[in-house]
């Protein structure tokens, strides 16, 4: 293995040493703990006795391993279960006991439910003042919202996301991923981060709160700017190859003659000569915002002249000019890829009994190290005798 793909060893994880408990469930919360996880966190999973939470149902393709779907192992690998009721005080006691053992809690059900068990943010800081607690909801803890169910379709129709995709005569077309629950995710861990460092300097816990909806909205904040401060024009997609609503010709994704090719934002002097295709110079000589104008008529006139010659040949011609481009590639390309394997993006993580996933890696390289780790995702309740005896929890009457 080279250095540029060494493991960081455990000892030198960023978030080696704190407690995170995962009271979450499905994506959102569930992606933020993994995350904590990588780098270092132990992260335990708070699950109902015997069924567990939910995603261990919610297939993808209806694929499963071990009892359980793909999905709950890629998102909940490398933590440990604690199987408990949290209608049962015994229990309840337990998870306060471990409350006060904890840096970072993560919830993700409507507000009013953690509430009723006495486990909100203000119930949990007065166990362990210095806990970082964070929260996701759909669409925040006030207004006429907040009993509607937060789910990733649900919040990407509400934000104006879905009319970004698509070509202009389509109607509104989601983005084909969990983004709205992986972005809060997201949002939630830079949240929790920040909040440690203020704990690291005055000893004070937080309350982090992030929703489906304002992370989708966020994840538009240039387009969104841009409808705030041109009159209130809504999104106009482009009737032939939509990339982007905002951007004009020639972005894009075109057939070739075998494939498919990504050009993204250039000169059209460039491009026309980098393509050998002189009916583009009538446009290129107008300046100006024609690329914006005429943003069809340039698209329809490519899309023509691009399934003439094959993907590397326009690939090669594009590239010697430095024009921005990339071929569309399948999964079974890019993985075979020189380019992809140099990452070593993969990973095997396996459960005790023997069950293995092959799977992604976190993303973030620390000291020019990957992040991996091989623990697979936990059966209901695997680690109620390790989280009990580490912790040293008890059915006595918590001092905290």
């Amino acid at each position: 293995m080279t250095e540029r793909t060494q493991v960081l060893p455990e000892a030198e994880l960023p978030l080696q040493g704190l407690l995170v408990l995962d009271f979450s469930q499905f994506l959102s919360g569930p992606s933020a703990a993994l995350r904590l996880a990588d780098m270092g966190a132990t992260v335990i999973k708070i699950e109902r006795p015997q069924v567990g939470e939910l995603c261990r149902q919610l297939y993808i393709s209806a694929l499963q391993l071990d009892g359980d779907s793909t999905l709950f192992h890629t998102i909940n690998r490398n933590k440990r279960s604690y199987a408990a009721d949290l209608k049962n005080p015994q229990h309840l006691q337990k998870l306060r006991q471990l409350i006060a053992k904890a840096d970072v809690m993560i919830a993700n059900f409507r507000p009013q439910v953690m509430e009723r068990l006495g486990l909100d943010a203000a119930s949990c800081h007065a166990i362990n003042p210095g806990l970082v607690y964070g929260s996701v909801t759909g669409y925040g803890s006030t207004g006429p919202w907040v009993d509607l169910p937060g789910q990733d379709l649900l919040a990407q129709a509400r934000s104006g996301l879905v009319w970004l995709n698509g070509d202009a005569e389509q109607g509104p077309v989601p983005v084909g991923l969990a983004l709205a629950d992986i972005l809060t995710g997201s949002h939630l861990v830079q949240g929790i981060l920040a909040a440690l460092l203020r704990r690291g300097r005055t000893g004070k816990g937080a309350h982090v709160e992030v929703s489906l909806l304002e992370s989708t909205l966020d994840f538009q904040f240039e387009v969104l700017t841009t409808h705030l401060n041109d009159g209130g024009q809504l999104p106009q997609r482009a009737a032939v190859r939509n990339a982007h609503a905002y951007l004009g010709a020639p972005y894009g994704i075109y057939s070739t003659a075998d494939g498919e090719l990504a050009l993204a934002m250039g000169s059209l002097h460039t491009l026309a000569q980098a393509l050998d295709c002189p009916a583009l110079l009538p446009f290129a000589d107008q300046g100006g915002d024609v690329a914006w104008r005429q943003r069809d008529d340039i698209k329809r006139l490519l899309a023509q002249h691009l399934r003439q010659h094959s993907t590397d040949h326009w690939l090669a011609r594009l590239q010697a000019l430095d024009y921005w481009c990339a071929p569309v590639m399948t999964w079974h390309e890019l993985l075979q890829h020189e380019g992809f394997k140099t990452l070593d993006f993969l990973q095997t993580v396996q459960r005790d009994n023997g069950v293995q996933l092959r799977t992604t890696r976190c993303p973030i390289r620390v000291d020019g190290k990957v992040l991996k780790n091989g623990r697979g995702s936990p059966h209901v309740g695997e680690h109620n005798a390790w989280v009990e005896a580490q912790f040293g929890l008890n059915d006595k009457e918590s001092q905290a």
